[in-house]
């Protein structure tokens, strides 16, 4: 793998990106394996599991969570106003009107695949039916302003419009980061910015974009585990999140779902 000298951020080829991509499908597979999985009465430790034993033993690929800085579990599981990082356990119950992000990451002959999406529990509310699908389209906002010659700032700028036009907050704690071998390289996607503002994308370049989306204020609270992140007035917080490289003409997505569409 090549560096670029200015900022020293990696710049994949061609063939590095397709690596990428197979990593960043197979994650892809894990959040479609779980759907059926989620409804009221499964606990958190139970989804853990069976995504789990579905990356070990049918995609035969490594569990990238599993030990990373302490992390002891195989996704992250944030419910309702837990913005992310939300630990798996079996007293964590889902009940009807949940809405639950699931996280997950896998590694493929050294390559990192991280992605994420909202579920609804059962028969959710319209309030946060909205936020979700909400952060979704400023996910995809961002995505779209993904190209050469653009900048972080265009992108960040995009989530930020998308999430405030319909009055929720994006969580400034937390942002994207640079993918490849390393789970998080150092390039930081922040999901609020100004145009023209931040560094300059260039073909090769693989990212995740991941905004966190409050229905009330930005502010956040990381719980005494040392993991949870919670929204500090408790309000409902939804994100989703797609690995993007940057292409010589605009973007492309590597962790695209079954019969999602760009």
């Amino acid at each position: 793998m090549r560096k670029k000298k200015e900022n020293d951020i990696l710049i994949k080829s061609p063939e590095q990106v397709a690596m990428s991509r197979i990593a960043g499908g197979l994650a892809a597979d894990v959040l479609t394996m779980i759907a059926p999985y989620i409804k009221p009465g499964v606990t958190t430790e139970y989804l853990d599991q069976l995504c789990h034993d579905y990356i070990i033993k049918e995609l035969k690929v490594i569990p990238a969570n599993v030990g990373y800085a302490g992390f002891t579990k195989t996704v992250c599981a944030s419910v309702n106003e837990v913005v992310c990082h939300g630990i798996p356990s079996p007293k964590k119950v889902l009940k009807d009107g949940d809405i639950v992000n699931i996280d997950v990451a896998v590694i493929k002959d050294g390559w990192f695949g991280d992605t994420s999406r909202m579920y609804y529990v059962g028969n959710v509310s319209k309030a946060a039916r909205k936020l979700c699908e909400v952060t979704y389209d400023a996910m995809w906002a961002g995505i779209r302003a993904v190209k050469p010659g653009a900048t972080l700032g265009d992108v960040g700028h995009a989530i930020q419009t998308v999430a405030e036009n319909a009055g929720y907050s994006v969580v400034r704690d937390y942002c994207g980061h640079g993918i490849g071998m390393v789970y998080h390289e150092d390039l930081q996607v922040l999901h609020y910015g100004r145009p023209g503002m931040g560094m300059v994308l260039q073909p090769g370049m693989i990212f995740t974009i991941e905004p966190m989306i409050n229905a009330g204020k930005h502010q956040t609270r990381a719980l005494p585990d040392g993991w949870t992140v919670v929204t500090a007035d408790r309000s409902l917080s939804a994100q989703w999140e797609h690995m993007v490289t940057v292409t010589e003409t605009g973007f492309d997505v590597l962790t695209l779902a079954p019969g999602e569409k760009i």
